[in-house]
């Protein structure tokens, strides 16, 4: 696999993402590339003792701000690293694209250059939870704002096949965050959501 990573994206960048990259290849093999601001990797790179890894740089000029509005950025700094990294993905030189940047801007990026599922009416932001029994995945965390009933359903399909197929989790359960654990609890929202995960091929175990 070849992940194309946002070296200029995040809090601590490029210096944590460099290093988390070069961590990944040296213990797992991944292939990496960065993309950013050439001059500046290559530096990261040296401090740590990487100069001489294969990991290849990308170079690009501009980065989005985690103050500037996501779609808007996108779709001006077409040269920026988290449009570079994704159209990577796109053009079938990268398998995966990983940003600690602006999520609205990685959001918008993904819709513009690799599109939706077909079918799927909205994307979803998901994070895999550590707990007593393993991994769970919540999701939506944060994509949408207002959401339909179709839409939770979706997000619930979404994240079952990523527990499947990602994380080794068979027939995976799923449940619907709510107040109660009666199906009549809620809002008008969760009590419309629940009937159609519940006659869904899902497994769904309730509230």
């Amino acid at each position: 696999m070849k992940i194309a990573v946002d070296a200029m994206g995040g809090d601590l960048a490029p210096a944590a993402i460099v290093r988390g990259a070069v961590d990944a290849f040296r213990q797992h093999g991944i292939e990496v590339i960065l993309v950013g601001k050439r001059a500046a990797i290559e530096k990261e790179l040296s401090e740590c003792g990487a100069s001489d890894l294969k990991i290849e740089i990308v170079h690009c000029e501009e980065v989005v701000g985690m103050d500037e509005h996501p779609a808007s950025a996108v779709r001006k700094k077409r040269d920026s690293s988290i449009v570079v990294a994704t159209k990577l993905v796109k053009e079938k030189k990268a398998d995966a694209v990983v940003s600690a940047g602006s999520t609205g801007a990685q959001m918008a990026a993904a819709l513009f250059y690799l599109g939706r599922i077909p079918g799927v009416l909205r994307p979803a932001t998901a994070i895999p939870m550590p707990t007593i029994d393993g991994v769970s995945v919540l999701l939506d965390s944060g994509a949408n704002v207002d959401s339909e009933p179709e839409n939770l359903v979706q997000s619930a399909a979404m994240g079952a096949i990523y527990a499947e197929a990602v994380l080794g989790i068979k027939n995976p359960k799923v449940g619907l965050l709510n107040i109660g654990e009666e199906e009549t609890k809620g809002n008008k929202l969760v009590t419309e959501t629940y009937p159609l995960l519940k006659n869904s091929n899902l497994n769904f175990i309730g509230n």
